[in-house]
Formats: C-alpha cells, structure tokens, sequence
C-alpha cells in the first residue's frame, strides 16, 4: 500500500510521516516547509518577543510528545517545497503521489485548483486540528483554549473537501490522559495531536474507514471560525498571562466536552 502525505516539516508532522511508513509500503510526503523557529524568524506568523515566547512553549510541548527534528524513514520520498508553493505545481509532478492508494492532508496550506480535484474525488482524508463543526479555520484548539472551552480541544478527521475543514466527518479524536494527568494547554494541545495519528493509523491499518457512516458537519453548532490574522501579540500575550498556571485533568474536561472522552 502506498499512501500520499501532504504535510509540513515540524516535529509532529514528521512523526505522522513516521506512522505511516511503518504500515505502508511507500510514503510519497509533500513536504510544505516553514521555519523550523516560529516566533523567532518571520513566516507564518511574525516574529516577536511576545511569539517567540508562546512557541517557546509550543516547541517544549512538541518535543516532550514528538521528539525532535529528524531523518525520516527509507520509504518515505520527500518532495519539499515552500510553504503555498504546492497550488503552483503542475499536476504531473505529483503524478506518483495521486497514483497512491490512499491520501492524508495534515497541516499543508490551504489547497486549491488544479489540485483539489483530484484528490477530493481520491477520497483523500484531513486531519483539521479542531473539533469540527464547533472549532474551523487555524490555530482552532488555542482558540478552544482561549475561549475558556478545553472540552473542545482535540481534532477531526474528515473526507477533504473544496471548502476549509467542511467536509464529511469520520472521526473526532480527543486528548488521552494517563491516570492522575495534569496537562498544560500547550501538552494538551499536542496529546489532541498524537490522539488523531492512533485514529488515522488504526483506521488505515484495519480498513475500518471503509465502513465508517459518514456525518455531515452542522454549520450551525459553529462556536469560532479563526483566521491566522487573529492570532496576534495582544492576544498571545493576554493567553500566556492568563493561562500560565492553569492545567487540566480529564475530569476537568470531560465535565465540558460535548463528546465522550476516552
């Protein structure tokens, strides 16, 4: 089996790279790079003392789960690029890549025509770290975070779609505590992370996607639709300060979440 991965070139993307290597035969990984500094070098988000301290935090929370940055398996062949170059490839370029058995999108740029099609109509899958329909757009569980709604915090797979995280749901996946866990937001954030590469393994590896009953997103139980524009150093700054000592259990969460914690 052959599986596509288009991606970017943090540590936990390189560890969904991992994952699937260990199932497949090849991995054929669009790799969409941005710095490997956020906070510190201008690129998605800018850079100043107030990003750099909030991804200082990011990165500790990144590491502890995903390790660090990394060589990545023989049976992964790499194409790299930069981050929003991908829209601009020619389609035969990536021909060994749609040709795969089956697709995952996880964190690349926002994919348009001529791409889109045909891996829509391949049934490619996104892993959109949010929980759909309630959470959509970038940076959704620190937005869950900052609206005070940690039982929010976790991710969706769903079926790729034309539209940003709208399309057809298979699977909400939700932070797992060990027993007697504490975790900051920032931990919290990532476990959402690891949690959605053991349903997207598991769902590969038994073919248990081909049986799953697909739910169509309720745009109105919609609760924030966040653009990166929004995430600025006044709002950064009023999170750390705000959330600096807080952390949560399961119970904490399970007592708001409108899912079943697992």
């Amino acid at each position: 089996m052959d599986i596509a991965v288009f991606t970017s070139c943090q540590p936990r993307h390189l560890a969904l790279l991992e994952r699937l290597a260990a199932i497949a035969d090849t991995v054929y990984a669009c790799i969409e790079v941005n710095t490997l500094f956020p906070g510190q070098t201008d690129d998605f988000f800018k850079a100043s003392d107030v990003m750099q301290s909030y991804f200082a935090q990011v990165q500790a929370a990144e590491v502890a789960e995903f390790g660090s940055h990394r060589f990545l398996p023989a049976n992964v062949r790499v194409l790299p690029m930069k981050s929003g170059d991908l829209n601009g490839l020619d389609l035969a370029s990536l021909k060994p890549a749609l040709d795969s058995d089956l697709t995952v999108v996880f964190g690349s740029s926002y994919i348009k025509s001529p791409l889109i099609e045909p891996l829509v109509e391949r049934g490619a899958f996104n892993i959109h770290m949010g929980t759909s329909p309630y959470y959509r757009g970038s940076s959704c569980n620190f937005w869950a975070l900052y609206d005070s709604n940690p039982g929010y915090v976790g991710a969706t797979i769903h079926m790729l779609s034309k539209g940003l995280d709208s399309g057809p749901m298979l699977f909400h996946a939700l932070p797992v505590f060990k027993t007697g866990e504490r975790l900051d937001g920032f931990a919290l954030g990532m476990r959402a992370v690891q949690s959605a590469f053991n349903v997207m393994v598991e769902l590969i590896s038994s073919q248990r996607w081909k049986e799953v009953e697909l739910v169509n997103q309720d745009r109105s139980l919609e609760l924030r639709y966040s653009r990166n524009s929004d995430f600025t150093d006044t709002v950064a700054s009023e999170y750390l300060n705000r959330v600096k000592d807080m952390s949560y259990s399961a119970e904490d969460i399970s007592n708001q979440s409108p899912f079943i914690l697992l």
